[in-house]
């Protein structure tokens, strides 16, 4: 599955902004997709996901309330709305799909396998924010 993001930037604290990743290719019955973000000298961390089958969503605890994830299925397109964006949300942030429900929602509500690899992930986009 390839994979496609836009829309990071930089913006102040408490601004938003909103991201886009689109699937294309694989043979897939379901993509199930979600974000990642990488802060400089951090870890990967899993923060939201979506399922394709029944529209599931789960958020890590350090953005719940303040990001949406969000789908067109007609597109194969994912969204992440982020609010109230603060300096600790800098990072480089990456898309996520696979056939596979379990792995991706276990690494967003952080009890995963960080070695998982998936069936499509994106080149990145970076985002940050100013104090």
């Amino acid at each position: 599955v390839q994979l496609a993001e836009s829309g990071g930037g930089l913006v102040q604290a408490g601004g938003s902004l909103r991201l886009s990743c689109a699937a294309s290719g694989g043979d897939l019955i379901y993509v199930h997709m979600g974000w990642f973000r990488q802060a400089p000298g951090g870890v990967r961390e899993g923060i939201a996901c979506i399922n394709d089958e029944d529209g599931r969503i789960a958020y890590a605890e350090s953005v719940q309330g303040r990001f949406t994830i969000s789908k067109d299925n007609g597109a194969k397109r994912v969204y992440l709305q982020m609010d109230n964006l603060q300096p600790e949300d800098t990072g480089v942030y990456y898309c996520a799909a696979d056939g596979a429900w379990g792995p991706l929602v276990d690494l967003v509500l952080g009890v995963g396998n960080t070695n998982y690899r998936f069936d499509g992930w994106g080149q990145g986009t970076q985002v940050t924010v100013s104090s």
